[in-house]
């Protein structure tokens, strides 16, 4: 038996809401004021005051997020109910209606869809036919530009790069011919299925007489249309959002159809959820302050009654590596005295190239992290293969690192070699390492590839005496190591995109920057490897759902909430980001620093720096223009240098090492 929704408990907005039921409802619920809730308490009162369950649609953006409205609906209603509603995303919806009448658009019911690794397939294919892969392009472009026009409604010839033009349209008659759907197309064929055929319309119209879509701030003009065929002539439909929290613009989001909302579906009934359930006063103070300066907003003013302990911190740093490193000192610190779990901090940062200083200043201290959002720095080949170099240097008779560059750039060790090389190790109980210096094992090769193997060789016995034995710069005897084996040019020759280029040479200049401060005389590398040498239970695959400190891009952070939050690179050029500025998105880049603050639930540190490696040189930094968007009084300024020159009170030390002993015994 489901517990029955105690209205009670909801706030006047969010009981006006659940009690709103008829005609078109907006409901602007603004970060943490309780929205999923909401959502599911209006619809177990629909319920309750006697709607049909199979008349009722609820529509997601993520299966997680269909699965979790379900769930919660189910709690409130009865089992037959909850079964006989309809709660997904809107690809499962389209799946679904084309399933029934695709034939009218001249396919068979029993289409196929083509996921990413079918669609790359076959755009590799087409890629050749067309002879695109001499002007080195990806399936990934083609996708990119396809999905841009379609979203638009504009036809694959109208994409300006005529080769890309050619490519999407063979790629579009291709899958037609057999009888495949992607993504997009599901999307598109279920709009105009809807709009072509009144009998279609009229059917789907007349199935679904409630509808609810959340998120409703990240719809695209397709997906507005597409909800504007389904809604019935009573006009019964709830979408639930905050223009505020609008950030992926990007990627097709129209922020027009919450903004307009009322020009698509007349008179409706807009109720502000502006109870925030989340954050501290100070927190919300700021929060307000800022996103108050983007015009054409539906107004709402977020309020809170928890008083939080902690002010908002704004601290000028010298530079991203002191940026890291007060950070994760803090973390250890706070974690001890307040016996808090690594899963309370998070760590938002703008761009992937900022993860490297924060990953390194983790792993030097040992606490455990998780990337979402954005790849690893650790993980990129680029990085990978420099460490592997780095790892034979000090010990040649690690296999792995050894296999990982043994032909890496090319050298003339073919596959076929480095397989035997492997048997013959395993057969004859030595390291690979060994294996290549060992005579009876060259003198079974070809002259071709000993000599590669003997080169190879020379050259990693060379560098590794430099490395251990000379008193030379790690981050110098790197630099001349990529020059020798011509590192840079093979990785040039493998980007497809001078942005890719960019961002891999950039990689190469992190590795050398953080050698560069690792070293001192007498300094080992294989000190240096410990520290950031990749723990061993992380897995590339799974790594969003392993603890620690959260490192998060701004964009993943959205509909995330931490205790303690630390916002970094708050700079002109990263927030907002230069591309942006360039594209007059700065309202939307305002609206992704709102979306940040409004992660934190008890503490907020925002941190900008006065210089920062970018591609690989030193650039002066200014703090963000958004900055001067939020009163003084707002918020506690802290100058790192300072900070660094006051004495450690006695009693916090007394206190840290206390909570540090009580910590240890309790592990």
């Amino acid at each position: 038996m489901a517990e029955k929704f105690d209205i009670s408990k909801l706030n006047p907005a969010q009981r006006q809401a659940v009690e709103t039921l008829h005609g078109p409802v907006l409901i602007l619920a603004g970060a943490g004021t309780g929205k999923t809730r909401t959502v599911t308490c209006r619809i177990a009162n629909l319920i309750a005051k006697g709607a049909n369950p199979r008349g009722i649609l609820a529509l997601t953006f993520t299966n997680k997020a269909a699965n979790e409205m379900a769930e919660r609906v189910a709690g409130l209603v009865e089992r037959k109910a909850a079964r006989a509603m309809t709660v997904c995303t809107f690809h499962s919806l389209c799946v679904r209606i084309l399933r029934q009448d695709i034939g009218r658009l001249g396919y068979k019911e029993n289409f196929s869809i083509y996921t990413g690794s079918d669609q790359t397939g076959l755009l590799k294919k087409l890629i050749m036919t067309y002879g695109a892969r001499r002007e080195k392009l990806e399936p990934g472009q083609v996708l990119t530009e396809l999905s841009r026009a379609r979203n638009n409604g504009l036809p694959a010839d109208q994409i300006e790069d005529t080769l890309i033009a050619a490519v999407a349209k063979a790629y579009s008659r291709e899958l037609k011919a057999q009888n495949a759907v992607d993504f997009d197309d599901l999307l598109i064929l279920t709009e105009r299925l809807l709009r072509c055929y009144p009998d279609v319309h009229e059917k789907w119209n007349k199935r679904f007489d409630y509808i609810t879509v959340d998120e409703f701030q990240d719809t695209n003009s397709l997906q507005m249309s597409l909800l504007r065929q389904l809604v019935g002539p009573a006009h019964n439909v709830c979408v639930v959002g905050d223009d505020d929290q609008s950030i992926y613009g990007w990627r097709g989001a129209q922020i027009s159809n919450i903004l307009d909302f009322e020009s698509f579906f007349p008179n409706p009934t807009v109720i502000k959820l502006e109870e925030n359930y989340r954050c501290t006063r100070q927190v919300l103070d700021c929060a307000n302050a800022l996103i108050r300066h983007n015009e054409g907003r539906r107004e709402k003013t977020l309020r809170s009654n928890k008083q939080g302990e902690y002010p908002v911190r704004l601290m000028a740093m010298p530079g991203s590596e002191e940026e890291a490193n007060f950070i994760a000192e803090e973390i250890e610190t706070q974690r001890a005295l307040k016996h808090l779990s690594w899963e309370s901090f998070a760590i938002l940062f703008r761009a992937n190239a900022q993860s490297r200083a924060l990953e390194m200043a983790m792993r030097e201290r040992h606490i455990p992290y998780r990337m979402v959002g954005s790849k690893s720095f650790f993980d990129r080949r680029e990085v990978k293969d420099l460490v592997a170099y780095l790892q034979v240097m000090d010990n040649p008779d690690a296999d792995l690192p050894l296999l990982r560059i043994l032909n890496t750039p090319p050298r003339g060790i073919s596959a076929t070699t480095a397989n035997f090389a492997i048997d013959w190790s395993r057969d004859n109980k030595k390291s690979l390492w060994s294996t290549l210096l060992d005579l009876s094992f060259l003198s079974e090769c070809s002259t071709r590839s000993q000599n590669s193997i003997q080169t190879f060789t020379e050259l990693i016995t060379r560098y590794g005496t430099q490395f251990t034995e000379s008193e030379r710069p790690f981050d110098e005897l790197l630099t001349e190591l990529v020059a020798e084996v011509g590192y840079d040019e093979y990785l040039i020759r493998t980007c497809k995109t001078e942005d890719e280029r960019m961002k891999r040479l950039a990689a190469i200049d992190d590795i050398k920057v953080a050698l560069r401060q690792f070293w001192l005389p007498g300094h080992k590398l294989t000190d240096f490897l410990a520290g950031i040498s990749l723990d061993d239970d992380r897995e590339e695959d799974d790594i969003e759902s392993k603890s620690g400190v959260c490192l998060i891009t701004m964009h993943a952070a959205k509909g995330l909430e931490f205790p303690h939050v630390y916002i970094v690179g708050v700079e002109n050029g990263l927030l907002p980001h230069n591309r942006s500025v360039d594209e007059g998105n700065l309202d939307e880049e305002r609206r992704l620093f709102y979306v940040g603050i409004t992660r934190a639930q008890e503490r907020l540190t925002m941190t900008y720096c006065a210089r920062r490696t970018r591609y690989g040189r030193e650039e002066r930094c200014a703090p963000s223009c958004f900055i001067g968007e939020i009163p003084e009084k707002l918020y506690e300024f802290i100058d790192y240098d300072k900070l660094m020159k006051q004495p450690v009170e006695e009693e916090d030390k007394t206190a840290f090492f206390s909570s540090l002993r009580s910590l240890l015994a309790d592990d």
